[in-house]
Parts: structure tokens; C-alpha cells; sequence
């Protein structure tokens, strides 16, 4: 029982920090957040809408610089006031929203926003369990190797997770007339701003794919595609 100690207080951790991480969240998107009311943009998301066939799709301005796009996990689509910004100022189009719009769609339709919230409390209880475990072994570096391992596992998770909700979105810009072109020229966009940037990493570039190879999967959906139309 002694040895299984250990993984039963990862355990119990991981529940714990998942409870506290969605309070946190959900209290965090409620006090920062209004629904976005933008004409252009509504006319972009009755379209996802109808696409889906559900009356409406509600998207929420987060009142925060960064440019992101986030769906929570209680299924929620958010827009940082940073990308809201750059919209207004023409740097991004209409219908590149609604592929970012379209993107967090399929983050709550395959689950990953909710899945991402355990994950990250899975994560913590791994490297808890991997820490006290390794630093019997190797003593000082054992948490250093426990960070490393989790990191690893959890950008592999992310990168499989982004490539789902791009081909969900694809199909589903296809579906409402929109297209795939909105979503590979706002990858480039968004390239350029890492650039413009002297290499600093847009918030919603962390963790994701790299952006060539996420253009080149959207090329290769839209081959399969043609030659099964064929």
C-alpha cells in the first residue's frame, strides 16, 4: 500500500487542480468577457450556423491584448479584444474570423476543450507521480526530467488536437460556402506577425503545429477532397 501512496496523491491532486482550474476559468471568462454584437462578423457565424443547422453561433469578445481564439470548456467560442483589433483594422478579413470561429468549433465539437482541462490536471498528476518517483533515482534532476517528459506528451496532444479542428473547420467553411482559403491565408498572416514581431510567438501560435506544416494539411484535405468528387 506505502508504494502505492505516491500515485493515489497524484491522483487525488489531479482532481483537485481540475476542479480549481475550470472555477478559475469560467470566473475568469465571466468577468472579462461580453458577447460579440459585430454585423460583418454575425453574418459570417449564421452562416457556421446554418451550416451546423442550429439557429445561432454566440462568440464572445475576451477583453484581453493577445491575439487568441479559445473555446472553454463549458463550450463556449472567445475572441480576444487583440484579434477583435485587428480586424477592425482591416489587418484581418471577415471570413478569416470565421475560420478562427470555425477552428473553436471544432475544438468543443471533438471535445478538446473539456478533454484539455483534464488533460492539463492529468499532466499535473503525471509529473507529480514522475517527480516523487525519479527523485528517489536521481536526485535534483529528477524534477527537471518530470517537466520535460509532460511537456513533451502534452505539446504532442496539442499538435494532434489542432490538426483535427482544422479539418473540422475546413469542412465546415466548406459546407457554409466560406472555403478553406480564409484559414491558409490567415496562417500566413499570423507567420508574418511572429516575424514582425523579431520572433516572438503569437499567444494563439503557442503549442499549435507549425504553420507551413498546418497549410500543407489543409492542401492535402483539399486533394483528397477533389479527387473524391472525381
Amino acid at each position: 500500500m506505502l508504494r502505492l501512496t505516491p500515485i493515489l496523491l497524484a491522483i487525488a491532486y489531479a482532481v483537485v487542480m481540475y476542479r480549481i482550474s475550470v472555477w478559475r476559468t469560467h470566473r475568469e471568462l465571466d468577468a472579462k468577457s461580453t458577447e460579440l454584437a459585430d454585423p460583418a462578423l454575425k453574418r459570417m457565424t449564421d452562416r457556421l450556423a446554418a451550416a451546423l443547422e442550429i439557429d445561432r453561433v454566440p462568440v464572445y469578445i475576451y477583453e484581453i491584448d493577445p491575439v487568441n481564439g479559445l473555446a472553454a470548456p463549458d463550450g463556449r467560442i472567445f475572441i480576444t479584444r487583440g484579434f477583435y483589433r485587428k480586424f477592425n483594422n482591416g489587418e484581418v478579413s471577415a471570413e478569416e474570423m470565421a475560420s478562427v470561429i470555425a477552428h473553436e468549433l471544432g475544438h468543443v465539437a471533438l471535445g478538446h476543450a473539456r478533454k484539455r482541462m483534464i488533460d492539463f490536471s492529468g499532466q499535473n498528476a503525471l509529473r507529480a507521480a514522475l517527480m516523487m518517483l525519479l527523485n528517489r533515482f536521481i536526485p535534483f534532476i529528477g524534477a527537471w526530467i518530470a517537466n520535460m517528459l509532460t511537456h513533451l506528451l502534452a505539446s504532442r496532444l496539442s499538435r494532434g488536437d489542432e490538426y483535427e479542428a482544422d479539418e473540422y473547420a475546413a469542412a465546415l467553411l466548406t459546407k457554409a460556402g466560406i472555403g478553406i482559403g480564409p484559414q491558409k491565408s490567415l496562417f500566413h498572416k499570423l507567420e508574418d506577425l511572429t516575424q514582425q514581431r523579431a520572433g516572438v510567438v503569437p499567444a494563439w501560435l503557442m503549442s499549435h503545429p507549425k504553420t507551413d506544416e498546418r497549410i500543407a494539411a489543409l492542401e492535402a484535405l483539399e486533394q483528397r477532397w477533389g479527387a473524391a468528387d472525381r
